[in-house]
């Protein structure tokens, strides 16, 4: 007879079961589409034609895919906090002043983070309904009762997103979107890192009617691997962090072509881990303001400057993080 050892399944492996999973999510109708699935729209000619035959510039033929891709979406603003389930291609820069609650959950700590929660990142559109964003560690200091520390913060390896329907503003304004994303704690400062790999699985969408949107996503969080840090070993770490539950949602108006105030709700639980039980509540008023034309990468597309900042405010009561201020700067080709 087979001991309890042997029987007891191994939590890591479940977990890259899991992570396995939430990767199929978006990848798995990249081939679906490519063997049998129509294009939801006619694609244009993929370049300008050149005495009666199509350009041969591969630039020309991207930006021309980029264009048609683009054009059977939503036309809304990426808002500050949400991932947005449309497909942008954008360079993008975050700023967060991000201060933690100093009751039972939270440590106190004041974390100024450049480049955002994913790094200073490229954004861009490789094939028809497919994003790919990919980006450095953001630098973070921190200070306070935990401890000071300054470096590069966990790297946000790679986000996939894969669009599976959408409609644009004349034909229903409405977006459905999976996305899968891995970061890796670089452990290059204890105390800014949180010492886990993480997997998350993402379901997006979004509803437009005339000027107002709304965006939503959930997803969660999977660790799937832990490094040591002082005083914790790699699987204290994984189980301190848990499984936690995100759900973010941007309710979004857009006025005077470049105006767009918003208000965000952001949602987080923890079934397990260190917070177990913890739901946390945190409102974002923002505006946006863009897109303002800066340049011209074809005769059809423009580049363009967006920016925009938003004060996020827990409240619910004993918070993990107490407030948070975000700051903007995008542009767009």
């Amino acid at each position: 007879m087979k001991n309890d050892a042997q029987n007891r399944r191994d939590p890591l492996n479940i977990r890259w079961l899991l992570a396995v999973a939430g990767a199929a999510i978006p990848l798995a109708p990249v081939g679906a589409h490519a063997q049998s699935a129509p294009q939801p729209i006619t694609l244009p000619a993929l370049a300008p034609a050149v005495n009666g035959s199509l350009s041969s510039d591969p630039f020309a033929s991207w930006l021309a895919m980029v264009s048609a891709t683009q054009a059977a979406q939503p036309t809304w603003m990426t808002p500050l906090v949400t991932v947005t389930p449309r497909l942008e291609q954008e360079f993008r820069f975050d700023f967060y002043d991000q201060q933690n609650g100093t009751g039972s959950q939270g440590n106190g700590q004041h974390f100024l983070n450049y480049g955002g929660p994913g790094g200073p990142r490229v954004e861009f559109i490789p094939a028809y309904n497919i994003e790919v964003i990919v980006a450095p560690p953001p630098y973070v200091i921190a200070a306070g009762p935990k401890g000071d520390a300054q470096g590069p913060g966990d790297w946000p390896m790679f986000l996939v997103k894969y669009r599976l329907l959408s409609a644009n503003q004349e034909n229903g304004d409405y977006i459905v979107s999976a996305f899968f994303q891995m970061s890796d704690p670089l452990d290059t400062a204890g105390k800014i890192s949180n010492h886990v790999l993480t997997a998350q699985p993402t379901l997006a969408a979004g509803k437009g009617w005339g000027n107002f949107d709304i965006q939503s996503t959930l997803s969660v969080q999977i660790p799937v691997a832990g490094t040591a840090s002082p005083g914790n070993t790699a699987q204290v770490n994984m189980t301190n962090f848990g499984d936690p539950i995100l759900w973010n949602t941007s309710f979004q108006y857009h006025f005077a072509q470049y105006f767009w105030p918003e208000l965000e709700v952001n949602y987080e639980y923890w079934p397990n881990g260190e917070h177990v039980g913890l739901n946390q509540v945190m409102l974002t008023p923002g505006l946006i303001l863009g897109r303002f034309k800066i340049g011209q990468d074809s005769p059809t597309r423009a580049v363009n400057l967006i920016f925009g900042a938003g004060y996020q405010v827990a409240v619910t009561s004993n918070p993990v993080v107490k407030n948070n201020f975000i700051a903007t700067m995008r542009i767009t080709f």
